[in-house]
């Protein structure tokens, strides 16, 4: 009886109907038509003339697309009421690469010094990291201010740059990969005379490369769409980058009328580089997160 019942197939769990594959199919088609909408729609209208953007905002077909918007963020048009785009793109362009290559470097210098090396007030440094995570971002506008002020950095490159150099977050993520890592490998690199610095830049950052690409993303992203401290760090339109030049045209510092191609064409031009990036790392990116998730 006993054997009879052991050599009974086990019914197959977790097996779903043709109908609810479907139905889940089309439910997730639903989902990303509903994020690509509003993107389809920039596309389109930036190729539209004005009073076919403000007359039918949400048509997709049945007009004559034109590149005028876009010729006149690059100063082709010859009307001479051009928009400094470029002017704004290489600001972002500069700061975001500046911003990344430090924030890489620090956070994983800190996230090593956090995770490895032994010293006093450690575990309250690691707190008050932590800590920093939770304020707001609005509460620090100014007494960030008042500190660039008084240093003279305000309206300079340097004031934009230098307080985004660091990233309590990206500290965070390094310090948990990097415990992560058997200490084996270092003890061995320790007893073959290898310093401190030594084994972090030869052995421990070649391993991190998965969180590196990480931090890279999440820091160009951060510093590219960076918005409240540009705001409160500069002042003349020399140091406009892509998030406040934006701000200002949208809220009619650059003309008169609704401006929809111009302002869209300027909105997608602006999300090129960060769409760019994310998809050449997204398979890292990706792998580097459902790691996070088995090791938790």
């Amino acid at each position: 009886m006993s054997a009879k019942t052991e050599g009974t197939p086990k019914p197959v769990l977790g097996r779903t109907s043709p109908s609810l594959r479907f139905l889940g199919y089309a439910s997730a088609l639903l989902v990303a038509l509903l994020y690509l909408g509003p993107f389809v729609i920039q596309v389109v209208t930036s190729l539209k003339t004005d009073p076919e953007a403000a007359s039918h905002p949400l048509r997709v077909m049945g007009f004559t697309p034109t590149t005028a918007a876009y010729e006149r963020l690059f100063g082709l048009s010859g009307a001479g009421d051009g928009v400094p785009f470029l002017r704004w793109f290489s600001n972002s362009a500069l700061i975001a690469s500046v911003v990344t290559a430090g924030r890489v470097m620090f956070d994983a210098m800190a996230g090593y010094a956090l995770a490895r090396i032994q010293f006093a007030g450690r575990r309250f440094l690691f707190a008050f990291v932590v800590a920093v995570m939770a304020v707001p971002n609005v509460a620090l506008l100014i007494p960030r201010f008042l500190v660039l002020n008084t240093f003279g950095l305000f309206d300079t490159y340097t004031g934009m740059i230098v307080p985004l150099l660091v990233d309590a977050a990206g500290i965070f993520i390094m310090k948990q990969f990097f415990e992560s890592i058997p200490r084996e490998i270092e003890e061995a690199a320790r007893v073959d005379g290898a310093g401190t610095f030594r084994i972090f830049w030869s052995i421990v950052l070649p391993m991190a490369r998965a969180a590196l690409l990480t931090l890279t993303i999440l820091s160009f992203q951060g510093s590219w769409n960076e918005f409240t401290h540009f705001l409160v760090a500069t002042q003349s339109s020399e140091y406009e980058t892509l998030t406040t030049g934006l701000a200002r045209l949208v809220s009619g510092g650059l003309g008169g009328g609704t401006q929809y191609p111009l302002k869209l064409a300027a909105a997608l031009l602006s999300t090129l580089p960060v769409a760019v990036l994310f998809f050449a790392f997204q398979r890292h990116f990706v792998q580097d997160v459902k790691m996070g998730a088995v090791k938790e």
